[in-house]
């Protein structure tokens, strides 16, 4: 038999060859073979639906020339019998590094000066990660040890993507053949790559992931208007691009959030991506489904935690443990769910990990069907290679692998790996002596012994005698067992000796040194015990519930709104009525309804306000909490960006201050340039995605920022090359802004003034995301909250906004209002402020906590607000410090979180005191809101108990069994002998709007 194989081999070698590499000179002579093989008895999977028992399969110069069981052998053949082997496709990663130069990213070091332009020579993109014209097949090169690693997990194929850069140009479809590159290339383009990772560039834009979202949109348009103005510029890179949208689009997509924030991009350009996801899609199923991508899901399955030490326990936080135990079952749950998956092996460190993971995941529940389709069949569809690889159909490529059994079965062992109709042989047929032997050693004939494990690797363990430990060798037909009485005994028994038919037998060394014979008799497969343990591992299999989100104080289902009757309580109305006492509020279809007294409602939940008091919800003007990134600090104007595409609606900061009456948050940009990103204001719908808690038809804002951030005085020696660098250099930034704002405004007017056939003839201007922005703000349909300390400035800007046309509508921080409040006002602009903060740096040396009164007085429309993430769950405590500064009434110290900010969000019409038909965002507190010993009992947003602190203390303690459920999990998984990971160090990074975004491990706070 061994002849055959490596007739065959030699066979199948020369046939890939000739007919591959025609155009190459050979240097000796021709040796033309046609690689023609049969394969007779085998159970062939022509694809991942169809079996064939009993068949033949012939390949001839590396392609399948016929399969079935009526399959005549043609003459001159090399015939294999497979008897009781399975033939499988070639399996087929669609997401791999094979064969490309490692990308190392750069990390942006802040103690060296920043590269603001890309040093990248030729007619390319200004932004070095914006590499569309980088094609893989020009780097690829045949790697022999990384393709023997593959091989051995059954791919024949790969997609080859060179993972550097957020527009990555295309990959290449190539097979783990041992051939000349431009013979194992089957598809020199098979799709394109994107992602928000800027990868090796060097230039500081974008350093956020809001700045690579914008930097990806203003690349789409800039590659259309490009292809129809090339005349205007010639960029090399942008033409790529647009050549390289004709291709399966591939984003890599670090998380589940990242999914669905790179689809809201395909879906604004037209493009439907396949995802590479990271395997925690399972989290937000209904959101990822809606997308309609493919997913490559990653087998990189967690290892269980070791928590043998209850300190280290704690540091494992909840989502941690849930992720280790649900993670298997990841791709069952697309797979039901409707969402089209194929698997890769890229993300695995140890690739022999890949086939016990995709065993593991049929286990948790993905049918062996799934399975196989989903590493055949589906990659191959996607990559529009199914006329190639991905089944056994005649024509096809003869990529294929023989196995000993069922692929998916624990015991089955990939034999062999045919690519292009080359051999390539893993394993041979395993001797499996697995089972339960009586030992007798000597005339003692008292003990068992089960062989257990797999038959490539068996380990052997003592029956009913848990001191007794062992282990066994068996290489060919020796074999050598070793025991020790206990673990720390010095004594024990070495037995050597051969196989004898299904008994082992030999002679051995007692613990006196004496000789003694043995003879080990096969009596069974397994004993009662291993059979129950295998059924109770079965049933270990089923994974933890849901909860949403998928963190801590995540619940099973939603709360739900419903028809609610407050009766009794103390109502703080913020409208003419005032405070109402022993009054009633009654909330339906998420709004208020009724405001009053003796109010009844048929079918209300009634919930008693006696001795208890009811407020509007808390909104915070000025808030970071729920967003990955704050700031885009690289460039001095970046309106591009947007904080919606970075909202993170799984931060505990929203239920913590959801638990502080706060329903509304606006979440800012940072202050580290002149003019920062487009702001999201949101409702804290906890368990909800991040597009359903923006608030609906709220008007657009944006931050913008004076100060020692902007100028960058506070940032390092290194940081003097971005301008500005000086308060009188960011003033010219702002009029620089809007005059280029005016000119681009004017062009699109002028365009759009033309006829049809005028525009026929002309060309468009370039649609500018930055400049975009600043037109809205000048047309009134966005508005500006600014970041601002000293009065110099907030002058300065109220005139730069009167000379160029636009109003700025709110100061926020404007620390030294009380200087200018008479000038604000006649602005028309709001004050968002502190109400006591101040000696934190210089440019607060001047606050007094009298501010906020001030403004109040003199009629500015005032705020308090945190950014802070702490401060936010206090603000009713915040505005109460201006009834002991000022004077000011409790009433309208409320309304400086509640009705104020809401003002200055032009959302007062919704929210922001209790009136018929306003949003039903109220907070039911246990006594005076505006003490120190105030907590909500209730935080409803839409009529929704989003925080109820009875459910809060349920949810504690159901928290606890979770924890010490899977802790217990944990412990028994490692016992088992599973491999455990250390917890994490990882620190939640509570965002401030002064910090300057660098490394994590350089990250400070710039005040």
């Amino acid at each position: 038999m061994k002849k055959i194989l490596t007739i065959a081999a030699c066979l199948a070698f020369s046939a890939g060859g000739v007919m591959a590499q025609e155009t190459f000179p050979r240097n000796g002579v021709y040796d033309e073979r046609a690689g023609l093989v049969a394969f007779t008895n085998a159970t062939v999977h022509t694809d991942y639906k169809t079996t064939i028992s009993n068949a033949t399969l012939v390949i001839r110069n590396g392609k399948v020339e016929a399969v079935g069981t009526n399959v005549k052998v043609p003459a001159g053949a090399v015939v294999m019998d497979a008897k009781g082997k399975h033939i499988y496709p070639g399996l087929v990663d669609m997401y791999s590094s094979y064969g490309l130069p490692e990308v190392k990213a750069e990390r942006r070091n802040w103690r060296a000066a920043p590269q603001m332009e890309s040093t990248k020579q030729g007619a390319y993109n200004w932004n070095e990660a914006i590499r569309p014209e980088t094609n893989a097949v020009e780097l690829f090169k045949v790697d022999s040890k990384q393709a023997e690693e593959l091989r051995k997990q059954g791919f024949g194929t790969v997609l080859a993507v060179h993972r550097d850069g957020i527009a990555r140009g295309t990959a290449a479809l190539v097979t783990l053949a041992e051939k000349r590159e431009n013979e194992v290339i089957l598809k020199d383009k098979a799709a394109a790559g994107l992602s928000f990772d800027k990868g090796s560039s060097k230039q500081d834009y974008p350093n956020s992931l809001m700045g690579s979202v914008a930097l990806l949109r203003q690349t789409y348009l800039d590659a259309q208007w490009n292809a129809q103005n090339a005349a205007k510029e010639q960029n090399i890179s942008l033409k790529a691009f647009s050549q390289a949208n004709n291709y399966p689009q591939i984003f890599e997509a670090d998380n589940k959030l990242n999914i669905l924030r790179a689809d809201k991009v395909g879906d604004e350009f037209g493009k439907q991506y396949i995802m590479k996801g990271a395997g925690d899609e399972y989290q937000m199923l209904p959101q990822i489904k809606a997308t309609n991508a493919p997913i490559i899901l990653s087998l990189d399955f967690p290892n269980a935690y070791n928590v043998e030490d209850p300190f280290d326990a704690r540091r494992v936080s909840l989502e941690d443990m849930k992720h280790w135990e649900m993670a298997p079952a990841n791709a069952a749950l697309l797979q039901k769910a409707g969402v089209t998956i194929a698997f890769t092996a890229h993300d695995l460190k140890d690739k022999k990990n890949f086939l016990p993971n995709l065993r593991k995941a049929v286990q948790y529940g993905l049918s062996e069907e799934e399975a196989l389709k989903a590493v055949t069949a589906t990659p191959a569809k996607l990559l529009n290679a199914e006329n190639l690889v991905g089944s056994l159909n005649k024509g096809m490529l003869a990529n294929f692998i023989i196995t000993t059994d069922n692929l998916f079965s624990e015991d089955g062992v990939i034999l062999e790996n045919w690519v292009q109709g080359e051999q390539f042989k893993i394993s041979d047929v395993p001797a499996d002596f697995r089972g339960v032997y009586t030992l007798k050693l000597g005339n003692d004939t008292g003990r068992k012994f089960l062989i257990a494990g797999s038959a490539e690797k068996p380990e052997l363990k003592v029956i009913a005698q848990d001191t007794v430990k062992g282990n066994i060798s068996i290489k060919g037909n020796l074999v050598t067992i070793y025991f020790s009485e206990s673990k720390d005994s010095k004594e024990s028994i070495r037995l050597s000796g051969w196989v004898a038919g299904k008994n082992l037998q030999g002679e051995g060394q007692l613990p006196n040194a004496s000789s003694v014979k043995w003879i080990a008799a096969y009596s069974e497969a397994m004993t009662e015990q291993e059979k129950k343990d295998r059924a109770k591992q079965a049933a270990d299999v089923a994974v933890g519930s849901m909860i949403y989100p998928f963190r801590a104080f995540g619940q099973p289902e939603l709360p739900k709104q419903e028809t609610l009757l407050i009766k009794n309580a103390t109502v703080w109305t913020n409208e003419k009525e005032g405070k109402l006492e022993n009054a009633d509020v009654l909330i339906k279809n998420g709004k208020i309804a009724k405001v009053g007294k003796n109010l009844s409602e048929s079918g209300a939940k009634v919930i008693n306000g006696t001795g208890k008091h009811v407020t509007p919800g808390i909104i915070d003007e000025h808030s970071h909490i729920a967003l990955d990134g704050v700031n885009e600090g690289t460039q001095s104007v970046t309106s591009e960006v947007r904080m919606a595409d970075v909202v993170n609606p799984e931060d505990i900061n929203i239920y913590r201050q959801l638990a502080g009456g706060v329903t509304t948050s606006q979440l800012l940009h940072g202050s580290a340039n002149p003019i920062g990103g487009q702001s999201a204001i949101v409702k804290l719908r906890w368990g909800k995605s991040a597009d359903e808690m923006l608030v609906e038809n709220a008007d657009g804002y944006i931050k913008f920022a004076l100060g020692e951030n902007v100028k960058q005085s506070n940032w390092g020696s290194t940081q003097t090359i971005r301008f500005p660098q000086s308060r009188m250099g960011v003033e010219q930034v702002y009029v620089d802004a809007f005059t280029r704002a005016k000119e681009y405004e004017q062009a699109w007017n002028s365009y759009n003034k033309l006829s049809k056939r005028e525009k026929a003839k002309t060309s468009a201007p370039r649609r500018d995301l930055e400049l975009e922005a600043l037109v809205e703000i000048l047309n009134e349909k966005r508005f500006i909250t600014c970041h601002s300390y000293v009065q110099s400035e907030i002058n300065m800007l109220m005139n730069v906004a009167d000379e160029m046309g636009f109003k700025v509508n709110t100061f926020t921080h404007i620390l030294e209002g009380y200087k200018v409040a008479d000038k604000m006002k006649e602005h028309g602009v709001g004050g968002s402020t502190f109400a006591d903060w101040w000696a934190y740096k210089m440019e607060v040396k001047d606050a007094i906590p009298h501010n906020a009164g001030i403004m109040n007085q003199l009629g500015i429309v005032t705020a308090i607000n945190s950014d802070d993430a702490e401060m936010a769950r206090r603000l009713n405590q915040e505005a109460a410090k201006s009834v002991k500064y000022t004077g000011m009434s409790e009433e309208d110290a409320l309304k400086m979180v509640t009705l104020n900010p809401a003002k200055l969000l032009h959302l007062d019409d919704r929210m922001g005191s209790l009136k018929a038909g306003k949003d039903a965002d109220i907070v039911l507190w246990n006594e005076h809101p505006l003490s120190i010993y105030a907590k909500p009992l209730k935080t409803f947003v839409d009529g929704v108990a989003y925080y109820d602190l009875e459910r809060d203390e349920q949810m504690r303690e159901d928290l606890e069994k979770e924890r010490m459920r899977l802790v217990q999990k944990m412990l028994n998984e490692k016992a088992g002998g599973a491999k455990t990971q250390a917890p994490s160090n990882k620190k939640a990074r509570v965002m401030h709007c002064e910090e300057v975004e660098h490394s994590e491990e350089e990250s400070y706070f710039a005040y």
